[in-house]
């Protein structure tokens, strides 16, 4: 599947496929994670244009909250584990093909990073009291090259890299992992 064919549009829609995981199953967390990184998605793309064809009102401060919330918190560290915990793995493996394809990954991280540091101020923009600093289409073509990466980023994991990792992995390595992944998730 190319790089360009993948889109939100064509992700199983939220809940259908999402699993009921905890961390004793950490690559059902992880695929978890994906599903609330979709919908988040949707959630940018249905504010991207509301604020289009409604302006800033009340509601669209709110759904800017609710994805710089998710986007600020949740996904650095859903990429920490991926970063942690799946890619080593698999680049320990020698396979030529699954190397490039997570040396892929982790190209998308720096490339999430470098768009969320552009889409974030225009989303803080769009909190303040009449999102008068916001520059729509600047805001409308950000938010569709960060859904781009993102889309075909989490097909990659979902149909190729988690399935190999976790048949790698032994009972007691996976629930390593899902104990740093709690770890990492508990405020002391």
């Amino acid at each position: 599947m190319s790089r360009a064919t993948v889109s939100v549009s064509n992700i199983s829609p939220p809940g259908f496929n999402a699993p009921a995981a905890g961390f004793e199953q950490p690559f059902a967390m992880l695929e978890a994670c994906h599903e609330r990184v979709t919908r988040t998605l949707r959630l940018l793309l249905k504010l991207v244009d509301h604020v289009a064809n409604r302006g800033v009102d009340a509601q669209a401060r709110s759904a800017a909250n609710d994805v710089l919330r998710y986007f600020n918190i949740a996904a650095p560290l859903h990429h920490q584990d991926e970063e942690l915990h799946v890619f080593p793995l698999l680049l320990a493996q020698g396979d030529s093909k699954l190397s490039a394809q997570v040396r892929t990954m982790q190209s998308d991280h720096r490339q999430m990073e470098k768009l969320w540091s552009k889409l974030r101020p225009c989303l803080l923009a769009l909190t303040a009291a009449d999102g008068a600093e916001i520059d729509v289409l600047q805001f409308g073509s950000i938010s569709r090259a960060f859904l781009d990466v993102y889309a075909l980023h989490m097909h990659t994991e979902e149909a190729v890299l988690f399935p190999a990792a976790a048949s790698l992995q032994t009972r007691d390595q996976l629930q390593d992992m899902g104990d740093e992944m709690r770890r990492r998730r508990t405020t002391p």
